[in-house]
């Protein structure tokens, strides 16, 4: 029986796990617990089986830099360990939500890691300048935010990505699949149509992946997201990961401020000033709401 042995998680199924050893060789682990806490991306001890070599237990998790995950009031997912950088993929067709877009720039803000805005089908230029419009308040907050083609060179994304631990998040239909099929042709991501109909796109990848970035760097492509639950940071930490709320925080008449009618409210002054923009501030407004219904809906339960 082999123990001790190093590995990163490249692939999360439930509660089995591929790991990748240091000599590029593969493990399908499980856990001993029955609840599983690991992430793609995740390093971790293994043993191997010496019945099945090419499986093994997951034995220890070593320490994370960075854990990507959403929450709501009652249960938590997973979605990528050590990620240095979150690629948000929007796209010109289907459309897109501003405030999912929101939700995510939050958890990288409480993460501390960079943030990258990718503007994915810019060749259907009749929606362009729509989807142009509607990333403007986030570029003009200091967001990188790069135009691409999917299907056409990549190489404006690979520059991005170069030694850097990236996940590739959005929702279902932007092009996550087709992007990573790009910058790693071996990946045979599945694609799938558009659904017109529904404005959405069709789920097509259920797990979060791990690839290796031909000339360094490495990729976690995830499943599409319809939504983000932020319910895992208190109220402070959400005030913060809106980077331009910054300058303002502490500045309230009343230290215990809730940034809602309040007289002397720093932020609503910097609201009317023009110095926070409507949407986002209502983007926070409805996290704040939503932070506080999910812990009346904790002590109650």
């Amino acid at each position: 029986m082999k123990s001790g042995l190093d590995g990163t998680i490249v692939a999360a199924f439930g509660r089995q796990y591929e790991v990748e050893l240091a000599d590029g060789s593969r493990l399908l682990c499980y856990t001993r617990a029955k609840k599983s806490a690991f992430a793609c991306g995740d390093r971790v001890e293994v043993t191997a089986t010496p019945t099945a070599p090419d499986q093994g237990v997951i034995e220890r998790l070593h320490e994370r830099t960075s854990l990507l995950y959403r929450e709501d009031a009652f249960k938590q997912k997973l979605i990528a360990a050590n990620v240095t950088q979150v690629v948000i993929v929007v796209a010109t067709e289907p459309s897109f939500s501003p405030e999912l877009l929101t939700r995510c720039l939050c958890a990288t803000e409480d993460q501390d890691v960079k943030a990258l805005i990718l503007l994915n089908k810019a060749d259907l230029t009749y929606r362009l300048e729509t989807a142009r419009a509607a990333l403007a308040n986030f570029a003009s907050l200091g967001y990188t935010v790069l135009e691409t083609r999917a299907k056409q060179s990549v190489e404006i994304v690979r520059h991005h990505l170069a030694g850097e631990v990236s996940l590739l998040v959005g929702q279902s239909g932007m092009g996550k699949s087709t992007l990573t099929n790009g910058l790693i042709p071996h990946a045979q991501a599945v694609t799938a149509e558009i659904s017109t109909a529904l404005d959405s796109g069709k789920h097509t990848t259920t797990f979060s992946r791990l690839y290796r970035l031909p000339g360094g760097g490495e990729l976690i492509d995830s499943p599409g997201l319809q939504m983000f639950g932020l319910a895992h940071l208190s109220q402070d930490a959400l005030a913060w990961a809106f980077r331009e709320f910054r300058p303002h925080l502490g500045q309230c008449r009343f230290r215990d401020c809730r940034h809602d009618a309040e007289p002397g409210c720093a932020l609503l002054a910097a609201l009317v000033s023009g110095g926070i923009s409507t949407m986002r501030f209502n983007h926070y407004r409805t996290l704040r709401n939503e932070l506080q219904s999910a812990l009346q809906a904790r002590a109650g339960h």
